[in-house]
C-alpha cells in the first residue's frame, strides 16, 4: 500500500496474462467499492506510474496499460511526449532545475548520466533515471514501515482556561492516541503532552509541555493518560488554551516487546484498551472513556465540524443519495 488510493503489487507473467489480471483487479475493485481505478503495469514503479497515466489518457485501453505491449519505437515516443513534471516524484521546482540543464522530457531524463544526476540532485533522482530504463530500484514494501511518532492534536472551538478542562482534553486525546497505537500494533516508550494559547490574542503567549518516559512500552489508555496528566501542573489557570496534543514516540512493534513483570503496569494484561475499542466501535466514540474523558456528550471545546464533507465511502449514514 503506497497511499490511501494507490498501491503497488508484484506480479509475474506474460504481457497478455498480466493485462488480463489488471482487468480482473479493476473489475473487482469496481464491484466492491463502485470506484473506477486505473492499472499500470511495467518493470519498475516509475514506469508503472507512467503506464497508469497512459491508461487514463487512452480510453481504448479500458483502464489497463502494460508498457510491454508497445514496441521500442512507441516507448520512445511516449517518453519523449511526457514532461519531467508529469513523472512520479518530480514537482515544479525540480522540473525547472532540470529544464535549465536541457532536460525537458522523460526521455531526456532517462538518457542523462545517472551519476551526474545524483551529484546534481540526490540518490532519489538517480533511482528515477534507472527506473525509467526499466531497472527496479524502489522495492515493494509488504509491510509499511511504522512511523517514528504518533500525534493526536486539535484546535479548540472554544478556549479552555482551567486545569479540570485540560484534564478532560488530555483524557480524550490520550485515549484516541492509544487506540491508534493498537490499530497499528505498536507500543510507545515516551509520552509527550502540550497545550498552547493563541499567538494572536492580546494576552501573553504560553505553552505548557512535558515528556514522560514510560517504565515499559505500552499501548494502554490508562498509562498514557497518566503520563499526559504530568503537564497539568504547568497549566496556568485563567490562560486561554486553544490547542493541545499528545505525542507518542519510542514506537516499537508490540510483538517485539516482552516487558519484565516487575516493571509492568498494574493495568497491563487486563485488555482495558481492547475492551474500550470494542465498546466504542459498537456504540460510538463517546460511549465510554477514561476519567473525565468518559463524560457523555461532546465537550464545549470540541472542534467545529459543521462544514465537514460527507464521508460517503466509509460511513453508512453518510452515503450519497440519488433520487429519480
Amino acid at each position: 500500500m503506497y497511499s490511501i488510493d494507490e498501491s503497488f503489487i508484484g506480479m509475474h507473467g506474460t504481457v497478455s496474462e498480466l493485462t488480463a489480471i489488471g482487468h480482473e483487479i479493476r473489475a473487482e475493485v469496481l464491484r466492491c467499492t463502485g470506484i473506477p481505478v486505473r492499472v499500470g503495469i511495467a518493470p519498475s514503479k516509475t514506469q508503472a506510474k507512467l503506464a497508469s497515466r497512459g491508461a487514463k489518457a487512452d480510453l481504448s485501453l479500458g483502464g489497463v496499460c502494460h508498457l510491454g505491449a508497445y514496441s521500442p519505437d512507441w516507448l520512445e515516443r511516449i517518453l519523449a511526449g511526457t514532461k519531467t513534471t508529469d513523472l512520479w516524484g518530480i514537482a515544479g521546482r525540480t522540473g525547472k532545475r532540470l529544464a535549465a540543464m536541457s532536460i525537458f522530457t522523460a526521455k531526456d531524463l532517462r538518457n542523462a548520466d545517472a551519476k551526474w544526476i545524483r551529484k546534481k540532485f540526490s540518490v532519489v533522482m538517480e533511482r528515477t533515471v534507472l527506473e525509467l530504463r526499466g531497472i527496479p530500484c524502489i522495492p515493494l514494501e509488504e509491510q509499511p514501515p511504522h512511523k517514528d511518532q504518533l500525534i493526536f492534536s486539535r484546535s479548540f472551538s472554544r478556549a479552555v482556561s482551567t486545569r479540570e478542562g485540560m484534564q478532560q482534553v488530555f483524557s480524550i486525546y490520550a485515549q484516541r492516541a492509544s487506540t491508534r497505537l493498537r490499530e497499528k500494533g505498536l507500543v510507545a516508550g515516551i509520552v509527550s503532552a502540550w497545550a498552547s494559547t493563541s499567538r494572536f490574542r492580546e494576552r501573553e503567549f504560553h505553552t505548557a509541555h512535558v515528556a514522560v518516559g514510560m517504565s515499559t512500552e505500552t499501548d494502554g489508555p490508562i498509562g498514557i493518560s497518566k503520563a499526559a496528566f504530568a503537564v497539568l501542573p504547568k497549566i496556568r489557570p485563567g490562560s486561554e488554551y486553544v490547542r493541545a496534543g499528545v505525542v507518542l514516540t519510542g514506537l516499537q512493534t508490540k510483538t517485539n516487546v516482552t516487558p519484565l513483570a516487575l516493571f509492568e503496569s498494574e493495568y497491563e494484561g487486563r485488555r482495558i484498551g481492547e475492551t474500550l475499542d470494542a465498546i466504542t466501535q459498537k456504540l460510538g466514540p463517546r460511549a465510554i472513556g477514561i476519567g473525565r474523558g468518559g463524560l457523555q456528550g461532546a465537550p464545549v471545546w470540541t472542534m467545529k465540524r459543521e462544514m465537514l464533507s460527507r464521508r460517503a465511502t466509509t460511513h453508512w449514514d453518510e452515503m450519497c443519495e440519488a433520487k429519480a
